[in-house]
């Protein structure tokens, strides 16, 4: 699986990597992003909804949040 550490970067940030770095990958591919931003748990939510990207889960741990995204 591939990672994607954006931890330390804020909104918009994110959610701008994570479009560009998914824009690279075959579809079904799976990344997992850990991210810093408290917005970065809704953002990356509402950016699969209107993508089609499939948003496979989420979990914060220790301020840490890890996100799970199948590529549309």
């Amino acid at each position: 699986m591939l990672v994607l550490d954006l931890t330390g970067l804020n909104c918009p940030l994110p959610v701008l990597k994570t479009k560009k770095f998914l824009s690279t990958l075959d579809s079904g591919t799976e990344v997992q992003i850990t991210t810093s931003d408290p917005a970065s748990f809704y953002d990356l939510q509402e950016f699969c909804q209107k993508t089609g990207h499939n948003l496979l889960y989420q979990q914060v741990s220790n301020d840490i949040i890890t996100t799970k995204i199948k590529r549309k």
